[in-house]
């Protein structure tokens, strides 16, 4: 929905765990511009460890095929520590692991190729019913 905003004008942060350069890219210039959003990104699950060890983002978007693992198996690892974390599981290789991650924890799930709309709604949605 061209219309959909964040209903406050707090700042919200987004991890970025993607290891493909052209993709974090991709997910930089899709999010570019949209109200309130604050980007950060690791490249691994170690780094995504270590930033959610200083500080908690409000929404993870976390790829699957990472190089030090798959992130649908660190979806529990996050809900465990950080439940108020959403967790926006995308994915290009594996359309079947939807019910695997949505199972472990995750609160939306895209398949790639997706696009803006979906992608800032999902987050929209979240941010926006989060208690």
């Amino acid at each position: 929905m061209p219309g959909t905003t964040l209903q406050d004008n707090k700042a919200r942060k987004v991890l970025v765990v993607e290891d493909e350069g052209d993709m974090r890219l991709l997910l930089d210039i899709m999010l570019n511009g949209k109200s309130n959003l604050e980007m950060e990104y690791a490249s691994s699950l170690k780094d995504a460890g270590n930033f959610l060890q200083e500080e908690q983002p409000d929404v993870v978007i976390l790829d699957n095929k990472l190089p030090d693992g798959l992130g649908i198996d660190y979806i529990s690892e996050i809900k465990k520590n950080y439940p108020e974390i959403k967790i926006i599981m995308i994915s290009g290789y594996d359309a079947s692991a939807e019910d695997v991650a949505l199972e472990n924890g995750a609160n939306v799930f895209l398949q790639k190729p997706f696009t803006r709309d979906q992608l800032y709604n999902s987050i929209v949605q979240l941010l926006d019913h989060k208690n």
